[in-house]
């Protein structure tokens, strides 16, 4: 294998990663809501954090958890924000009542 094989592979994985990077969207939280984010998909779980007025969200992955009742009407689904770190769908704007990423694994 020659040096301007492997530089040319590693352009490629570079470049697919960048591309995964730059398509995560980001969702609006509820105007005038500070929210709880927590380490799991439910009301039951510990809050770990809570974002501030204003906040904007990237979705990873959604998973079925508590149902909650919010400014967006009532979900069941939850927004993994982070590693380990959920918040209700209920308080986010993403123009859907369903599902808009892949279900966590």
């Amino acid at each position: 294998m020659s040096v301007d094989r492997v530089e040319e592979t590693g352009a490629a994985g570079a470049t697919e990663a960048l591309s995964a990077v730059a398509s995560i969207r980001y969702y609006a939280v509820a105007p005038g809501v500070r929210l709880n984010v927590r380490n799991g998909p439910g009301t039951s779980y510990s809050v770990v954090r809570v974002l501030p007025e204003g906040a904007k969200v990237p979705i990873y992955c959604q998973t079925p958890g508590t149902s909650v009742s919010g400014p967006y009407g009532t979900s069941n689904i939850w927004d993994n924000i982070s590693n380990g770190q959920y918040v209700s769908d209920a308080y986010v704007l993403t123009g859907s009542d369903g599902y808009v990423a892949d279900r966590c694994s």
